[in-house]
């Protein structure tokens, strides 16, 4: 929340002396000059309209004794002294108040906005006789502003990431709530048949309107005791989990134990510093700068370096705030979006996260140490994502009122057990992640229109970090055994770029209608064609096999075995229709409470 205006001590203590005095003054007199200074405020004509030593009929009525000159000075000037500060206060309780991200994952849905602390009000004097000393100190001392929230003294609802509501409709002490829907409809050029997408953590389905994602959940908070729950009920539900690969590691279903989970984590406060968080469970992902969750997002479809990154962690993280604009946040977790570990290696990590000016922001995210192949022990990851937000124009009052852009780069590699990071020598081919992605956000008439320009571009040999397509129903954990119509081996190359345009349309800050077109490209077949990825008569089970073109499983993993086994050579195997381009529209509608 922007705070509100400080109080001025030394105004009001003061203003407090004039009244007090103003007080001392009039009370050697009879009651009936008190009992004129309560009329005068309610707006009646006043008892000193006579000032020739001649009483009003009132006065005359009540005391044979004229109100003297001076008095009826001094009560004119309390009345108005009073008045002026009945307007002071009005002013102040009307200025208007604003809640901000307060330090908010990107890639993710943010923790609720955090308010700032405001200045206490002056004490009140209870008494004319009250010592306008002690009056002054009490005041001073409980119109010190209290330490503030990290991240909460700015308006940080421009930042692509995060969410723009500024105001939550109904909070208490112990539970702020959030509610969150995304609903979309995609047409995809392609016209895929069985209307299934691939290379996307976004859109799945084309030619239909499906619910993307509904949230319920909100944030606990009591004596510095902290908890987080947001559930993902629709298609989140299962294509999140599609894609760790850690659930095939050991036994009990962990996907399904935590499909309709997206955030779920406790932990406590610590008043040192400007705050220290610890927090265990499942939260989001910063890697990559786009939310998990769009109504926070520019863009609808993020380029490949936040769309080919984790979502979300499962582990321990500690979120230390040194001062007001800067936060340290090291992470212990299983893994690279892992319910689980994938091998025996559990992933280490962090963010600094610095915003030393209002218009720009600064984050940087590192991962490294975790064995995230499956089946592949002693192969480990690092990498390195870094994001700048800057917004460049800001007027209001203009029908262009606000500019902003992003860049984000994006490092890393595999290396051991077959692989390496510098290229191809005895330790194997290159398996190595590069790209980028940058956007221009343009906001019109108070923000109730949006335009996004963007795109970007990834060059990831051995596709460790390519959205594998679901053909035939192929995971994560599938295609670790074996992926025979798009396959994941050391040195396999994977290049592509992508754009987009984005229209949104936000009448309230707690919906957005968005307009959206991406064109995308590959250097090998890899979008969804008008054939589809799904074999005739729909998946028959066996994703680590070669379908026949019957739509039954070969029982092989081989081409040359699959062409025997389904009789009739190459004709009688069933492949996938896979193209190096895809461009389409999607339509959607979000809402965040």
């Amino acid at each position: 929340m922007i705070p509100k205006a400080e109080f001025d001590a030394a105004s009001a203590v003061k203003s407090i002396e004039e009244v007090s005095s103003m007080v001392k003054f009039v009370s050697s007199y009879k009651w009936q000059v008190v009992f004129c200074a309560l009329v005068m405020m309610l707006g009646k004509s006043p008892c000193y309209a006579q000032t020739s030593g001649q009483a009003t009929d009132t006065q005359a009525n009540d005391s044979d004794q004229p109100i003297p000159p001076a008095v009826a000075k001094k009560l004119a000037a309390m009345e108005e002294r009073i008045a002026q500060l009945e307007a002071e206060l009005k002013a102040r309780n009307a200025q208007p108040s604003a809640t901000v991200a307060a330090g908010v994952p990107v890639k993710a849905a943010a923790p609720p906005a955090s308010d700032a602390t405001n200045a206490a009000a002056p004490a009140t004097a209870t008494s004319s006789n009250s010592s306008a000393t002690t009056m002054s100190a009490q005041t001073t001392e409980t119109a010190k502003p209290a330490k503030i929230d990290p991240f909460s003294d700015w308006d940080w609802t421009w930042l692509n990431g995060n969410p723009r509501t500024k105001e939550i409709f109904w909070d208490s002490k112990f539970f702020t709530p959030e509610i969150r829907t995304d609903t979309n409809y995609v047409f995809d050029f392609n016209h895929p048949t069985d209307h299934s997408m691939g290379g996307s953590s976004e859109l799945f389905r084309s030619q239909e309107v499906q619910l993307e994602q509904l949230g319920v959940g909100g944030d606990f908070h009591y004596d510095n005791v902290r908890a987080r729950l947001m559930t993902q009920f629709g298609m989140y539900s299962v294509t999140t989990p599609r894609n760790d690969p850690s659930p095939g590691h050991g036994q009990w279903d962990l996907a399904d134990a935590y499909r309709y989970i997206s955030e779920a984590y406790g932990g406590y406060h610590f008043n040192v510093m400007y705050g220290i968080n610890v927090d265990a469970g499942i939260f989001m992902s910063y890697v990559g700068l786009f939310s998990y969750y769009n109504f926070d997002n520019w863009a609808y479809q993020p380029s490949y370096v936040s769309s080919n990154t984790p979502w979300f962690f499962n582990g321990v993280r500690v979120q230390i705030f040194p001062t007001k604009h800067l936060k340290i946040e090291p992470w212990f977790i299983n893994g690279w979006q892992a319910y689980g570990s994938a091998n025996h290696t559990p992933g280490l990590g962090g963010q600094l996260k610095w915003t030393p000016e209002p218009w720009l922001n600064i984050i940087s995210n590192n991962y490294g140490l975790g064995e995230d192949d499956l089946f592949v022990p002693h192969r480990k990851r690092i990498h390195t994502d870094n994001s700048i937000e800057v917004k460049y124009f800001d007027r209001p009052d203009r029908p262009l009122d606000k500019m902003a852009f992003t860049l984000t780069g994006d490092l890393g590699c595999e290396y051991g057990s077959g692989v390496s990071c510098y290229g191809n020598h005895k330790g194997g081919p290159k398996q190595s992640f590069v790209g980028y992605m940058v956007y221009n956000r343009f906001w019109f008439h108070k923000d109730i229109f949006g335009l996004t320009l963007g795109g970007g571009q990834i060059n990831n040999p051995g596709r460790y970090l390519v959205l594998l397509p679901p053909i035939n129903g192929e995971s994560a954990i599938t295609a670790a055994t074996s992926s025979p119509y798009f396959t994941e081996n050391p040195g396999d190359p994977f290049k592509a770029w992508d754009s987009s345009v984005t229209f949104d349309y936000m009448p309230k800050q707690y919906i957005t209608f968005r307009w959206e077109y991406d064109y995308r490209h590959a250097n090998v077949p890899y979008w969804s064609g008008r054939g589809g990825i799904t074999p005739p008569g729909g998946n028959n089970g066996f994703p680590t096999d070669y379908a026949c073109i019957t739509g039954a499983s070969s029982g092989q993993t081989t081409l040359a075995a699959a062409e025997t086994a389904c009789g009739g050579g190459l004709s009688s195997v069933w492949f996938p229709d896979l193209r190096k381009d895809e461009s389409f529209i999607d339509l959607s509608i979000m809402v965040k409470f």
